[in-house]
Order: C-alpha cells, then structure tokens, then sequence
C-alpha cells in the first residue's frame, strides 16, 4: 500500500487524558509507516499527561493559538498565504463568513477561526504536509476547513458526537461533510445523523471506522470476583453520575460495596461533596485522572463497569472495560447499542433512571456465573470489531485511496 503523507492530526487539545483514542490511533498510522505530525489548537493543562507517552506527545505537538499570539508570526503567515494566492486567500475568507454562525459572537469567533486557520495552513506548508485530518467536529474542524480552503491542502475528519448533532446548523455540519475529501464516523447511528445533515451526493463519502483499544493491554486474569464498581470518564452532569450516586444509594444491602471514580472535571468537588452529604464517602473513592496503564490496572481488579451517560458517541472507556472482560452497565443512548448487547455484553439502562440502574447493578453483583459470562463474551466483541490495529489499517487504506483519486470505498471494511 502506497502511504499517504505527511499528514497533520488536529484537535482542540492534544493530548488529553479523556482523548486517549485519538493518541492510539495516531500510533497504529505511525506504525503502518505514515508520517503523522500532531497538531492543537490550544495547549493542554499538564493534568491531562498522565504518562510518559502524552509528555513526549505534547512535547511534539504544534500549538496553533501560541503560535497565532505572535503578531509578526500571525501577520507573515497570512501575507505569505495571500501573495501565492490572493483569489484561493478571499474563496477561504468567503467560506469562513458564509459559515458563520448568527450573531456579532459568533462571527468575532469565526475571525478568530480565519486567524488562526492562517497559521495553521502556512505551517503544514512549510512541513510539506499532503493531508490534514481532525477530531471532533466542532471548533477545531472549522479551523480545519478554512485552513484546508487557505493552503489547498485536503482534509478529513472524524465525527463523534454528541455535541454536533446538538448544534448541527451552528457548527456547519452540512459545510463541513460537503468541503472534506472523506469522514469517517465512528457508528452508524453517527452515519446516519450526519446523512441526515447533508446533501445525498455526500453520503458516499461517509465511512465507519471506529475507534478502537488494544486488547492485549487489558489481557485479564483470573481473580475472585467482589463487589468492586468502577467509573472512568469526565466528571460531568452529562455523564450521569448524580444518577449513579442515587443508584449507590439503593444498594446499601450489598456489604463490602465500593465505587472508584477515575477521572476528573467542573464538577468533582460538588460531586465528592454529595457523596459525602448521601452518606457515601466511606463506599466512594474520586482518584482523578489515570493513565491507560494505570486505568488497566483499575480494570483488572474491578467487577461491573458503570457507565450511566445521557448522551454518548461510542464510548471508549466501555471498549477498554469489555477487553478486560468485565460485565458492564450502561445507557441506551446513541451508538452504545452497536457495542453492547444488552443481556449478552453486560446491561443497557434507562438513561436518567437510578432505579433501573440500581436494578442492574444488584444483577450482576448478585449473579457472578452471568456477569463472568457477560465479561469472556464483551472480549471478544471488542477484540473482533473495535481493534485499534484493524481501525487504523482502515483509515490508513482511506486516506492512501482518497490520496489517488476521489475512491469508491465501501462504507465499512469488517475484520
């Protein structure tokens, strides 16, 4: 396979600890021979680099709004832009203004956006870049679109969700899908919101790759099972953990129950203060932010994986759960159904509901020969359809094809 490259990976701030798949998969394209060079718009608070990998990856990493805050870096990168081409320079300052979103906010920002986007174009030129592609569709991918526009340098992106499909028509989706070489979408419940905003003649375009865990990393080992409940992510209202408290609290049967929260956020001091306030602090521990070894580690000692979102793309850390072969519990939400097979992977809940949650967690603490069952056949879902080795050999095979000519790929490549 001929590589495509060098290709530039951006995001709104790489690396962060909550965003370890976009760190994976920029190492699978690195180990397929492609020159990856990784790219953010603004530079992550040190918390996030829980581990030698993330320093080294930050310490790698071109920050667009450090480098935009240099007036003479800022003014040279649009004069030289604007001199190779003043017609492509105003198309880009067209496209930028037609894209705004309404109100005098939102176009100061999409100047903002254009500002930066110069930056950000002038650098891949002058790193020979062939080929940028983003993660997270929101602000970073705008920047990714006027920056392609200015420097003529293609680009992709990974749609994820959920918060574009909140603002779809603010954040131009329907643009954005139009003006990329390809997308790739992470499930098709995120196909088809992004079918569902925009035009049929783009719907080609539109490819699933998921994203994807090492299972190797999570290889586990035999244990006696116990009553050790485990949650990692943000510490978020939209990751439900209010709703996981009242669920805890439901449970008080249960001797020897614990709940570790790996992770950190806006809201932990208030969420640590009501766990106090339920009586809970003796049966809580809040840990912050791991890293993947460390979460690893969690996973092998924990016995039901909660997860109790409002709103989801595909979460990873219940891919990471799964490979570990723990039974988990989470929301019907989205695209978590294409991952969990509820009774088969673990149990889906009513999102926002504590008692079905409780429900379901008294389930598996109460049935160990189901949740082991649950756990041996989450391994072998994750290993088979969500392998970050397979993933990226897939988006490697788009970007090379989308590099050659405008492909007629398929929609999904399985393993």
């Amino acid at each position: 396979m001929t590589k495509a490259g060098p290709i530039a990976y951006l995001t709104g701030e790489y690396p962060r600890a909550t965003d370890t798949f976009i760190q994976r998969e920029v190492a699978g394209l690195r180990a397929l021979g492609m020159q990856v060079e990784t790219c953010s718009i603004r530079r992550t608070d040190p918390s996030h680099h829980v581990g030698i990998e993330q320093q080294t990856e930050a310490a790698n990493t071109f920050h667009v709004l450090d480098a935009a805050k240099n007036p003479m870096r800022l003014l040279h990168a649009h004069i030289s832009l604007f001199a190779q081409n003043p017609r492509r320079y105003f198309g880009a300052f067209s496209q930028a203004w037609r894209t705004r979103a309404p109100g005098v906010k939102a176009a100061t920002y999409q100047m903002i956006y254009f500002a930066e986007a110069g930056v950000l174009a002038r650098h891949m030129q002058e790193r020979g870049i062939t080929h940028l592609h983003n993660h997270i569709a929101t602000a970073s991918c705008t920047v990714a679109m006027i920056a392609s526009a200015l420097s003529g340098v293609p680009y992709s992106f990974t749609l994820h969700g959920p918060d574009i499909f909140f603002e779809p028509h603010r954040w131009r989706l329907d643009a954005k899908i139009a003006s990329a070489r390809f997308v790739a979408c992470i499930s098709h419940f995120c196909r088809a919101q992004a079918m569902n905003f925009s035009g049929a003649e783009h719907w080609g375009k539109l490819h699933i790759v998921h994203c994807g865990i090492e299972p190797d990393r999570y290889t586990p080992t035999p244990r006696k099972r116990g009553k050790q409940l485990l949650f990692v992510g943000r510490l978020a209202a939209v990751k439900g953990v209010p709703v996981l408290l009242d669920a805890l609290k439901m449970l008080g049967e249960h001797d020897g129950l614990t709940l570790t929260f790996i992770g950190d956020g806006p809201e932990r001091e208030a969420l640590e203060k009501q766990a106090a306030q339920m009586g809970l602090a003796g049966m809580t521990k809040f840990v912050g932010y791991k890293n993947q070894s460390e979460v690893a580690e969690a996973l092998a000692s924990t016995d039901v994986f909660v997860l109790p979102s409002f709103a989801e793309g595909v979460p990873v850390v219940l891919m990471e759960a799964m490979a570990a072969a723990v039974p988990v519990i989470t929301t019907h939400v989205a695209g978590v159904p294409e991952l969990v097979e509820d009774g088969v992977h673990g149990i889906l809940t009513h999102a926002g509901d504590s008692t079905s949650l409780a429900n379901a967690i008294d389930a598996l603490l109460s049935d160990p020969v189901m949740a082991e069952r649950m756990g041996r056949a989450g391994r072998e879902k994750v290993s088979a359809a969500f392998n970050i080795a397979h993933e990226t050999a897939w988006l490697a095979e788009l970007l090379d094809a989308y590099e050659k000519t405008d492909a007629d790929m398929p929609v999904r490549r399985e393993p």
